[in-house]
């Protein structure tokens, strides 16, 4: 850890900034990184680990797939279900970009499994935010503010999650309906006592996880309906990983992010719908602002996930006064403006 705390002091003498990377599975994502590497990927291993207490400390530059393996050893799982992206995906640059996979409407986000963060700041200083027990805040959350801010307020050291049990059974559901039928009737389950854990739309079929007991899985399931997938696990893996047919070509893919209950939003291009109908995929070479107006007007905003060109900004403009409390933070924890320097906005 010593070497990456020079090389930060190195970067503030120098006022030159700093790429943070450890696997580099996430470098397509965000604006285009600047500056010299600040490699973490050496500042792994799992700080400790205690099943019973359902609470996992690890490094930064641990791998995923490493601490997915101890945690189904013992029964667990990680609670957001995160996509990797890639072989050498890490705790740290999941955490940056505060990704979350298909149980995330259902189990909560990457940051809502965050207890508590080490950061290293822009004035070279170690901190220490939150704790390994839920119940340990006093105030803001500074820990979870960290998902999500892509290294822009400082480099994540190491991280302490809270984990769930694996699910003893599942299965998976189909059912054909029309977009706006299904974003209806997901809507219409999610305020019943069912054992789903992921909902999702694409290609005219709607498709629900149900996760649990024997017993709770095939009560649900004659209450109701539809066809078992006998594909559901690979099905939940390909959108999670993004390697589902709509997912493939060149064509920009977006990721709007709206209320759940927000009808089809009519725009040009293939949709696919997760996390309850709360955030729709969309591959489409739509003008950029006609698609963030079409977000907007239901009341969320869109991201351009992946893409060729990003010159229209890979995140959605911030109005005024959030772009001030923005920058204000990145005053705070970076001053001299050293770490992933216009990777969220361009700003800062």
């Amino acid at each position: 850890m010593q070497a990456i705390i020079d090389k930060v002091h190195t970067a503030i003498a120098a006022q030159a900034p700093l790429q943070i990377r450890a696997g580099g599975s996430k470098d397509w994502y965000g604006n285009a990184p600047l500056g010299e590497l600040l490699d973490i990927s050496m500042h792994r291993g799992v700080v400790e680990y205690e099943p019973v207490e359902l609470v996992l400390t690890a490094k930064a530059g641990t791998p995923l797939a490493e601490i997915e393996a101890l945690l189904a050893a013992n029964g667990q799982m990680l609670s957001f279900e995160p996509p990797h992206y890639g072989a050498h995906a890490t705790l740290g640059g999941t955490l940056a970009c505060g990704f979350s996979g298909p149980r995330r409407a259902h189990a909560g986000s990457a940051r809502d499994a965050l207890l508590g963060v080490q950061l290293l700041d822009g004035r070279g200083d170690v901190l220490n935010f939150g704790g390994k027990v839920i119940k340990n805040v006093a105030g803001y959350d500074v820990s979870r503010l960290m998902a999500g801010a892509l290294g822009t307020l400082g480099v994540i050291l190491q991280a302490s999650l809270k984990v769930l049990p694996r699910p003893a059974n599942e299965i998976t559901l189909q059912f054909e309906l029309d977009q706006g039928s299904a974003i209806a009737r997901m809507n219409q389950l999610a305020g019943q006592a069912l054992p789903i854990s992921a909902a999702a739309w694409v290609g005219g079929v709607m498709m629900l996880r149900l996760e649990g007991s024997a017993a709770g899985i095939h009560a649900a399931q004659v209450k109701l309906g539809g066809e078992v997938n006998p594909h559901g696990a690979a099905f939940w893996l390909a959108a999670r990983e993004q390697t589902a047919a709509l997912f493939a070509g060149d064509m920009p893919l977006w990721r709007l992010s709206v209320p759940a209950t927000t009808p089809p939003i009519a725009l040009p291009g293939k949709q696919a719908v997760t996390w309850g109908g709360a955030q729709r995929w969309l591959k489409s070479d739509a003008p950029p602002g006609q698609i963030r107006s079409g977000a907007a007007r239901a009341g969320g905003h869109a991201t351009l996930f992946r893409a060729a060109d990003k010159s229209a900004g890979v995140f959605q403009p911030l109005p005024k006064a959030m772009l001030a409390l923005h920058q204000r933070l990145k005053q705070h924890f970076d001053p001299h403006g050293i770490f992933n320097r216009g990777r969220l906005y361009a700003e800062f």
